[in-house]
Order: C-alpha cells, then structure tokens, then sequence
C-alpha cells in the first residue's frame, strides 16, 4: 500500500467532469453514423484538449495502445499544464465505440485520475474479472470459485434462493459455458454486447440496476477503471490478467508486472484515493446520452469521489449559436 497523497481531488473532480463532457459532446454527432474510428479520435482529441487545461503533472497509464499508435491517448502520455500534482489517468475516450455506431444503449466516456504510481499499470490484455455491489463480508466470493459456487454464496449471503440473483455477464462466445451455468442454478443473466465499465458499475447499485454481480472475461484497461468506480460507490471486485502469447507477456513486462497469476483485488488496482467521472453518450442504465434541441444540447455525468464516498450525477447545458 502506497503512502496516502492528498492530491487536490475536490478541486480537480470538476475539471475531471469537465474532460468527460467534451469528448462526450465531441462525438455526439458521429452517433448512428456507422463510424467508430471517428467517433472515437473525436472523442480522444476533446479528451486531451481539456486535460491539458488542467493544472496538472499527468501520466496516461490506461490508455489507448502505445506511443506509435498516437494521436489516440497513449500510454505514457504526459498531459496536463505541467503544475501541480502529479496524478496516475485512466481513460477510456468512448467506452462502446461500436454502440455509438450503432447508436445502441450505454455508450459512455469514463476517465480516473489519482496520485501518480497509484493505479494498476494493466498492459492492453484480456482480464478475468468478477465484481459484487457494497453491504457484502470481504472476499466472499472468489475468481477460484465456479460460477454455480460463486452465485449460490452470493444468495446465501444476501438471504435469498439463487433464482433471486441476476448476473451481468458480457455476450461472447467464449462465455457460453459460464452462461449456461449460472442459468442452470435459476439465476438470470443479464447480458451486454459491450460496455464492461458500465457492467460493473450496475453491482454497486443493484437496488437500482437489479444486478448483484457481474463476471467474465474483458479489457484489462476497462477492469480498472470499473475498479475505480467501485472504490467511489463501494463494492468489491478482483482481477487477473490473461495472455494469449508471450508478445502480451513481453508487454506486462515493460509494464512492470513480473507475476502473472496474480489476482488482483480492488484496492490493489487503485491503491489510493481516486476520482472518477462517467458522461452518457448514448442512453443507459447509468446516465443519460447527450440530447440536441434547437437551443442547447444536454449531457449528463457521474462524477465520484472515494475519498468522501459522493456520487453527484451533474446535467450540463451549453447553449448553442
């Protein structure tokens, strides 16, 4: 565990909310168009502008790829003014690329900011990831554990039949096994096509979402960023890395990961206080999408803080003309 940092989070979270809104806006109008480059270079050049507004030392260390794949926000990527605290960001510019194409539910720009050397440097992998909602013992459940043993401990814990538990789980092919499985002890699945971040954000609201857990294999930037949201609003969740090759071990190497079985847990991957805001591009369960009227176009953003546990949920409204 790192030495706390006091870095000016209150100050710097509406700046925070302030990077989400423009890369939110930025690419509002590639909604439905079928182009998710655009979308999201429009989203990554709105998200850089503002933070380099910001009084800042900023290292990217969740980004979009490496330096040779700029102008995506690279890992690696100082922003910022070059004043003030030196913080760790975690981004992802339009979390749902192909839902914002396609103009489907739940497309969100996400961004974190914490002390610097204080969030989980996850190379471009996939992770396993398993994720439960606040109220609950610690390590109840466990990436160890099967999905039927990881939802029946679950109802047993929260005092109901399994059948009483929904699961969130993303639609892949390499989940049908773990799909039927958790069906088979009468719990629901709740299935998405894209948008883990916002996947694991619904267990720590599950009196809203109605979903208890959620479980599956994903981006490992994106399980880092849902840990963040979990350390604002509460819940616990765990992660390992998977390597396909020794090309993604080779890059967990430079990454400065040297054991890779570990599991992480939530605390783990944000070791200190951290800062998270979330704006809707398309409609979701979590925000509302962006909304164009004649006069001024809408957006609506989640903004959170672990240090004090506040969850503000913020309309902006920019006139247009």
């Amino acid at each position: 565990m790192s030495a706390h940092v006091d870095f000016n989070d209150r100050m710097l979270s509406l700046g925070l909310a302030r990077v989400s809104e423009a890369a939110a806006l930025a690419c509002a109008g590639m909604i439905g168009r079928g182009d998710e480059k655009a979308a999201d270079q429009a989203a990554v050049n709105a998200m850089r502008e503002q933070l380099n507004l910001l009084n800042i030392q900023g290292v990217v260390v969740i980004g979009e790829g490496e330096r040779d794949e700029a102008p995506m926000l690279f890992i690696g990527e100082e922003v910022g003014r070059g004043t003030g605290p030196g913080v760790d960001i975690a981004l992802d510019p339009l979390e749902g690329t192909t839902l914002t194409a396609k103009a489907m539910p739940n497309a969100l720009t996400v961004i974190a900011m914490a002390p610097r050397g204080t969030l989980l440097h996850a190379p471009d992998v996939y992770m396993d990831k398993l994720a439960i909602g606040p109220g609950y013992p610690a390590d109840i459940v466990s990436l160890e554990m099967s999905p039927r043993a990881r939802v029946e401990t679950l109802a047993k814990a929260r005092g109901c039949r399994p059948h009483e538990i929904t699961v969130c789980i993303l639609e892949r092919p390499r989940h049908q096994e773990m799909i039927a499985e958790v069906r088979e002890t009468g719990a629901a699945v709740y299935l998405i096509t894209d948008g883990d971040v916002a996947g694991v954000i619904h267990c720590a609201e599950a009196e809203r979402t109605g979903i208890d857990m959620y479980m599956g294999s994903g981006g490992a930037p994106e399980g880092v960023l849902a840990a963040s949201a979990l350390k604002c609003m509460g819940g616990q969740m765990w992660g390992r890395l998977l390597w396909r090759n020794e090309d993604e071990r080779g890059r967990a190497t430079k990454a400065g990961i040297s054991d890779f079985d570990r599991v992480y847990s939530r605390d783990e991957m944000v070791r200190d206080d951290v800062i998270f805001a979330a704006t809707g591009v398309t409609d979701g369960s979590i925000v509302a999408g962006v909304k164009s009227r004649p006069e001024y176009v809408e957006t609506e953003t989640v903004l959170m803080r672990s240090k004090t546990g506040s969850v503000r949920r913020m309309t902006y409204r920019q006139r247009l003309g």
